[in-house]
């Protein structure tokens, strides 16, 4: 599998793209802390916070069908949510005699689930902007240069760079699998009761682990072998411009203006 198969960088010429890591990712930060602090029923907060995601994603080129796609996969988590509607107390829209008890939906557990829903969505966008209008290695020195672990980075990096190893691995052990069942699919129709394929499965699974832990072990002991100390190290880091500076106070005022907003309406 070839790097751009996984990677999430689009190249663009776009202001966000132009735009200082360091001060994406902290504005990025601010963006999604201060949709996690509105408070639920915040409707007029929520209709500020995706004008705002909107004009950052058309400043960024992406296109919003692109932000809208990958955003969707922040739904099946937020959908883990659903049983709010029926744990917050508040008046019953809808009553159901459920294993001989009563469960209603009540309407400021439908408030709460709809703010959720929309506090992932708006977060998923904003960090599919940041890492797509932002290559990979300009993020791993921003998290360094503002001071996080270098641990932290160092883990971020590699889950980051060997994931598409681990995609290799597992496409060669699908080959492998098809050659020796002397088939030429991997649908229903290969052949073998279900038990058998859940069994391949399963050895797949735990032959691609013991495999990752070797390279992995592999791969440290030559890093090592080479000075590796778990620093990201560059030859400079680029001087933060005035304009970046002024952008990024201005968004930052932006946001403070739909909290209070949201906390004082």
């Amino acid at each position: 599998m070839h790097i751009h198969a996984l990677d999430a960088y689009r190249s663009r010429y776009s202001f966000v793209h132009r735009f200082d890591a360091r001060v994406k990712l902290i504005l990025a930060a601010c963006f999604i802390v201060s949709t996690a602090l509105t408070p639920d029923g915040a409707w007029l907060a929520y209709l500020l916070l995706t004008g705002l995601a909107l004009g950052v994603i058309a400043a960024s080129r992406l296109g919003l069908g692109f932000v809208l796609r990958r955003s969707l996969v922040a739904l099946p988590f937020a959908l883990a949510a659903v049983t709010v509607m029926f744990s917050t107390h508040g008046r019953a829209l809808l009553t159901m005699h459920v294993f001989g008890g009563d469960l209603s939906i009540t309407a400021a557990g439908v408030v709460r689930f709809v703010s959720i829903l929309l506090k992932s969505w708006l977060s998923v966008q904003m960090a599919v902007v940041l890492t797509a209008s932002t290559p990979f290695p300009d993020l791993l020195r921003a998290m360094r240069s503002l001071r996080l672990p270098k641990v932290l980075v160092a883990v971020i990096g590699f889950a980051y760079r060997y994931i598409f190893v681990i995609a290799d691995e597992v496409a060669r052990m699908m080959r492998a699998r098809v050659a020796r069942s002397g088939t030429l699919s991997l649908d229903r129709r290969s052949g073998g009761s279900v038990f058998w394929r859940a069994r391949v499965t399963g050895g797949m699974a735990g032959s691609l682990f013991l495999r990752s832990i070797e390279r992995s072990e592999r791969i440290y002991d030559a890093m090592v072998a080479r000075g590796y100390d778990g620093e990201v190290r560059v030859l400079r880091h680029p001087a933060l411009q005035l304009g970046d500076v002024l952008v990024a106070l201005v968004f930052a005022l932006v946001l403070a203006l739909i909290q209070l907003l949201a906390w004082v309406i």
